[in-house]
């Protein structure tokens, strides 16, 4: 019995009893025992969230178009646009410029909320909380309390890349990047405080299958810890895994993280629209955001043009047999305008 048979027979008998080298034979399973991984996870994914495919509705923005005090009234009309046009969450990506002052990352917070009070906001990688509490000359957890309790509502969980610190470098140029332990500290400190956050992976570099499963294993551990991710997103490096590897990754981090990260998304800007559908049939059970543009700067974010229609949502959850929900940041039901 190859390898992957002998993984897929443990994992139809007890996924979350898999061992590390079973997890890494299974991220090489392909044809038919890949169609059969999938089926596995898939089987999981309904078991802990059911049929439902899930979206939200948020607009990206550049922190470093927004984050300095004379664009506030700028930032005040994308987000007031965004939420007129349905968005119940608003992301901020990349460091608030040094301009902002030393508590520029807490006025930007503030200032979304002044915007459009009860909107989400979602902002601020590892790096830039480090560096926000840097700035202002607090401790990382003191900042966050202020965010938090500014109107911050979960960060997210990138900068992850793969969190092995040799690879972190590699990906670095050979210069060493935010060390694993730092970055588990920062995300940890952020859930004790209340703020949820995603949970990541970046694939198809130099890492290898193993270090990929210790990835996920690393977050499991997170997770059992602080319950604070709300999801997990497998994000394709630029040198392209194939679409095999991926699927097999989406499926094995189901069966790794299950009962741990209750979501898988498929990050549909990430993969297009006939692998997302794949995966989506491979235990993701998530499409992330819409991500709207508006008309006032729709340059204003990093992913501006790449936006996903509620009917082209809607055609996909047909295609796949499963009803179309939206949620909020936290998997909730948005109220009712």
């Amino acid at each position: 019995m190859s390898a992957v048979r002998a993984a897929l027979a443990a994992a139809a008998r007890d996924h979350r009893a898999l061992g590390d080298a079973e997890a890494v034979a299974l991220l090489g399973a392909d044809g038919a025992e890949l169609e059969e991984l999938a089926g596995l996870a898939d089987a999981v994914r309904r078991a802990r969230v059911g049929e439902d495919l899930t979206f939200v509705v948020n607009r990206n923005l550049d922190g470093t178009r927004v984050g300095d005090p004379a664009a506030r009234g700028h930032l005040h009309d994308l987000v007031q646009e965004a939420a007129a046009l349905g968005a119940t969450e608003v992301c901020v990506q990349g460091p608030v410029p040094a301009s902002a002052g030393p508590e520029g990352y807490l006025e930007l917070v503030e200032a979304v909320a002044r915007a459009a009070p009860g909107i989400h906001l979602h902002a601020f990688r590892p790096p830039e909380l480090l560096e926000a509490a840097h700035r202002r000359g607090s401790s990382l957890r003191a900042f966050l309390v202020a965010a938090a309790g500014a109107g911050l509502g979960s960060v997210p969980g990138t900068a992850a890349k793969v969190l092995d610190d040799d690879v972190r470098t590699a990906l670095n140029g050979g210069v060493p990047d935010l060390p694993v332990a730092r970055w588990v500290e920062t995300v940890v400190t952020a859930h004790e405080v209340g703020l949820t956050s995603t949970s990541t992976l970046v694939h198809g570099g130099p890492e290898t299958p193993a270090q990929q499963v210790a990835h996920l294993r690393l977050l499991a551990g997170v997770a059992a810890r602080t319950g604070g991710f709300t999801e997990f997103i497998a994000m394709p490096s630029p040198a392209g895994p194939s679409p095999r590897a991926t699927r097999a990754l989406h499926a094995v981090a189901r069966l790794l993280l299950d009962g741990y990260v209750d979501h898988v998304q498929a990050a549909w800007p990430k993969h297009g629209p006939d692998l997302t559908e794949q995966l989506l049939r491979g235990g993701a059970d998530d499409l992330g955001g819409l991500l709207l543009d508006g008309s006032l700067d729709p340059a204003a974010g990093q992913e501006a043009g790449t936006t996903l229609s509620r009917e082209g949502a809607a055609a996909l959850a047909d295609r796949l047999g499963r009803p179309l929900r939206q949620r909020t940041t936290r998997y909730g039901e948005p109220a009712v305008p």
